[in-house]
């Protein structure tokens, strides 16, 4: 791997920072465990640098169970770990647990791009360092959709068609396991990432509104639900709705469907020696839910933070930069097909040789989800929707019907909490969003209003 100038000077200028601690230390590290190997390899570069030791410790890949663990560990005061990798979606949930590490940065955290730096500042307050950046991505069977002679469809109406198209000739050929398409359908916060790439694809926005204002109730959002429900069964497995990453790519490495909606860590999966795919898969932007629409891919990234707890707080820092520093994150980027946060190295061609153009163009047009809008509280909006989203796909729930778009599900009954749309609002204390006059929903979004349409 090539190291440019500027990065030996940061390097030794590092060793000079980590020679003022004498002595080994042995931290630990909490990582999801499919980046447990991709992350091993960039601290052993650390190890054999400071002398100290890392213990790796692999969580559930699954974002909401591994939030809920750390979460608890963390305000129990009992924290397995040094240092954490965390989710953009939920630092603000754990953020009062973290240390500041912008003293410990001092200045290294201007080489990343502005917005990855303000997703993890909290009241001034750096709680994390940007590892890498993601956004959703929609990968496809090139020689599939060539065999078929159908183009590559840039639209929601485009893709069922064209999976429905090549699906049933495939089938008539004697292949009875492919479908057409498979996403992340468990409901966790993949499901919250998904659906609301085709709300907004069809202008439905982004569930709430930076003031507050709940805006999912729309005639946008009840349409992308209900085409989202109508692919179950037709174009998508009922198993998907059980899936997450990992079983969406062993589906489709396997050779079980013409397109898979992911985050860009995939290619390198369906790219290696051994996959059955290899050299048969194309990626493209999430379509737009109309000709007009937008073609958005939701935002996501993951980040290196720090238990303001740890006994080793300094040279956990010292982990955190080198891991998020250019030789950290342009080595774990190669390895395992991510989105590096470092500006320069968009233009490194030895991570665009890794990375598809088409992947890094994806940034160019992305949706956020509500996590400053909903504060500390986004945990129990994105299950309220994440659930509904679930219900619907299931059939346990006409969309246009108490579903995640309707008034029922996101009123309560704690007041408007400041805010003077008279619209639906989030607040702030209770974790419910309300209605002036409004009836209440439990947080969980299992509790219902019966009655009629919204």
């Amino acid at each position: 791997m090539q190291v440019r100038p500027a990065s030996v000077f940061i390097l030794l200028g590092y060793c000079l920072v980590c020679a003022l601690h004498a002595g080994a230390v042995e931290l630990t590290l909490s990582v999801t465990e499919s980046n447990t190997e991709s992350i091993r390899t960039v601290v052993e570069d650390w190890e054999s640098i400071t002398g100290n030791r890392v213990r790796i410790i692999a969580t559930d890949n699954s974002s909401t169970v591994t939030m809920d663990r750390i979460r608890t560990e963390l305000r129990s005061g009992e924290n397995r770990a040094d240092l954490y990798m965390v989710d953009v979606a939920w630092t603000g949930l754990i953020q009062e647990h973290l240390a500041d590490l912008r003293p410990y940065a001092s200045g290294m955290e201007k080489m990343h791009l502005p917005a990855a730096i303000e997703a993890y500042t909290y009241r001034d307050r750096l709680v994390a360092l940007p590892l890498f950046l993601d956004a959703g991505v929609m990968f496809f069977r090139m020689d599939l959709l060539a065999k078929h002679g159908v183009p590559i469809p840039f639209t929601w109406q485009g893709l069922t068609s064209a999976a429905e198209k090549v699906m049933r000739a495939e089938r008539e050929a004697g292949n009875p396991n492919l479908w057409g398409y498979i996403f992340q359908g468990q409901p966790y916060e993949g499901l919250t990432c998904n659906a609301l790439e085709w709300i907004f694809s069809r202008n439905g926005g982004t569930i709430m509104e930076h003031d507050g204002t709940v805006t999912i109730n729309n005639p946008e959002a009840v349409e992308a639900l209900a085409e989202a429900a109508s692919w179950i069964g037709r174009i998508s497995p009922e198993e998907v709705l059980t899936f997450a990453e990992e079983e969406s790519i062993a589906a489709f490495q396997a050779g079980n469907a013409v397109f898979m909606r992911n985050w860009p860590f995939a290619w390198n999966r369906l790219q290696a020696d051994d996959s059955p795919v290899k050299g048969k898969v194309g990626s493209m932007p999430v379509p737009r839910g109309s000709p007009a629409g937008r073609s958005p891919g939701t935002m996501g990234g993951w980040a290196i933070a720090v238990a303001d707890a740890s006994p080793h707080r300094a040279v956990a820092a010292e982990l955190a930069l080198y891991l998020t520093g250019p030789l950290g994150q342009k080595k774990f980027c190669i390895v395992d097909t991510h989105i590096p946060s470092i500006e320069a190295l968009f233009k490194d061609q030895e991570v665009i040789a890794r990375v598809p153009m088409a992947v890094l163009e994806i940034f160019m047009s992305t949706v956020s989800r509500p996590t400053a809008a909903a504060g500390n509280k986004y945990d129990h909006v994105s299950r309220i929707f994440f659930t509904g989203v679930h219900s619907v796909l299931s059939g346990a729930e006409n969309p246009k019907r108490r579903s995640p778009t309707s008034k029922q599900r996101w009123s309560g009954s704690a007041g408007t909490a400041g805010n003077k749309s008279g619209k639906n609002a989030w607040h702030p204390e209770y974790g419910v969003a309300t209605t002036p006059g409004g009836d209440s929903c439990t947080s969980d979004g299992k509790s219902f209003i019966a009655g009629g349409q919204t």
